[in-house]
């Protein structure tokens, strides 16, 4: 007798990432209590299970939820609010100017809402974020039924949320311990970068991190002027720094990483570090280009971040698989270097990996959450398809997916948000874009 599930979602193709490099042909993943309790043939199915709800997408590729490895959610209301800058003078002159200004509980509530709305649209399921009241972006996920990891940030220097990098550490680890109980949140530490961060705060970082089993999320090597200045004032490169107070290790997210030395990727890959490769940000402002092919060569685990909608602009992960796939290609000259199920990875378990939730999410497997995202490959701009897998990062963008779940639950139905409301989204944005213009 067929066994009565909640979910039956039956798909033309389905890519699990585990096993690597398969491509199922007309599959259907059972959903029960928000969990996947099979990946089976799609005929098998209809003897096996029957369920309150069947969801038929034939012309679809189902895929784990994608996870933003990098992102500063609440920055979106600073989109395209300073373009065409280098780093340090766009931080300088604009955005840390505009964040003393408004940056509020309210401001991070109202810009990680938007973010969220922006990534679920694009199958995003989950995002690792890095910014001021941590626990205003926990509510806005939670708000949207998304999965966050929440930074607890750490600088040293005043803003409106807190007066010394003690107290971001006191505010952010409180916010822990009030929300750690949803099932939908986890934490990092978030130590802004080497520059922002002195020995003693980061010292403590690591104790926290050791304490609590949370990893540490924080900007390395994304400027030379960033390894200048370290090289002046410690007589050390930052990653070299930060070996030597005891933060490389599982533990450590390094975010962007694109003035990496051959030995440096070796101590990375040794040490067990995760890199958060965000190709775009990169480029935008002229950075430069990340040594990924050979971080992944070398066994480093590479996980990709979109960073904030003030330098990308948009939070689009189908958009920085793709720069992922061209620029890793690009950079040493082999066309076969960082191929599409490689990045397809990157954008799904080895962002869950970093972030500890592997045993949770990014890999369609029996035990783990419904976090799932459906990629209709039907229209003339999309075909032929030869490779589902190749067309997922060649050829399809965000606005072909068409269904969202997280822990079974549907986000989005034929690319419609089912649980905020896009007219009062549009109305916040055009509020707090006429204060910051004001």
């Amino acid at each position: 007798m067929p066994r009565p599930i909640d979910q039956l979602i039956v798909s033309g193709w389905v890519v699990p990432i585990e096993p690597p490099g398969v491509v199922l042909s007309a599959h259907a993943v059972a959903v029960d209590e928000g969990r996947i309790i099979e990946l089976l043939p799609a005929r098998d199915a209809v003897d096996r299970y029957e369920p309150a709800r069947r969801v038929d997408l034939p012309d679809h590729v189902l895929l784990p939820g994608l996870i933003n490895l990098h992102t500063h959610a609440a920055m979106t209301l600073l989109r395209g609010y300073a373009d065409d800058m280098e780093l340090m003078a766009w931080l300088r002159r604009r955005i840390w100017p505009a964040e003393c200004r408004h940056a509020s509980a309210t401001f991070v509530h109202d810009g990680t809402l938007l973010a969220c709305a922006e990534m679920l649209r694009g199958g995003v399921t989950c995002f690792n974020d890095m910014y001021f009241y941590p626990e205003a972006a926990a509510r806005a996920a939670l708000e949207a039924g998304m999965r966050a990891a929440v930074g607890i940030i750490a600088v040293e220097f005043a803003t409106g949320y807190a007066s010394d990098a003690d107290d971001y550490l006191t505010k952010g680890l409180a916010a822990r311990d009030e929300m750690k109980g949803e099932p939908l949140l986890s934490f990092c530490m978030a130590p802004h970068a080497p520059y922002t961060v002195s020995d003693r705060t980061l010292s403590r970082i690591v104790t926290f991190s050791d304490q609590l089993g949370i990893p540490v999320h924080i900007h390395v090597h994304e400027t030379r002027a960033e390894i200048e200045e370290s090289l002046a004032q410690y007589d050390l490169r930052p990653l070299a720094r930060l070996e030597k107070l005891g933060l490389l290790g599982p533990a450590l997210i390094a975010v962007h990483g694109v003035f990496l030395e051959p030995d440096e990727l070796v101590r990375l890959a040794q040490s067990g570090c995760h890199l958060a490769h965000c190709p775009t940000s990169n480029m935008k402002l002229a950075s430069g280009i990340a040594p990924i092919a050979a971080a992944l060569e070398k066994g480093v685990s590479v996980g990709l971040g979109t960073d904030g909608a003030a330098s990308n602009n948009r939070l689009d992960m189908f958009r920085e698989m793709r720069h992922a796939a061209l620029l890793g290609k690009v950079a040493c000259g082999n066309a076969a270097a960082v191929d599409a199920h490689e990045v397809l990875r990157m954008a799904t378990l080895e962002g869950a990996i970093a972030l500890g939730l592997d045993g949770v999410v990014g890999s369609i497997l029996p035990g783990k959450d419904a976090d799932l995202c459906a990629v209709k490959l039907s229209g003339p701009e999309l075909a032929p398809v030869y490779d589902p897998a190749s067309h997922l990062v060649y050829v399809a963008g965000r606005e072909h997916v068409t269904h969202v779940w997280i822990r079974g639950v549907p986000r989005v139905e034929e690319g419609r948000l089912l649980h905020i409301s896009n007219s009062e989204l549009l109305d916040t944005a055009r509020l707090w874009q006429n204060k910051i213009i004001t």
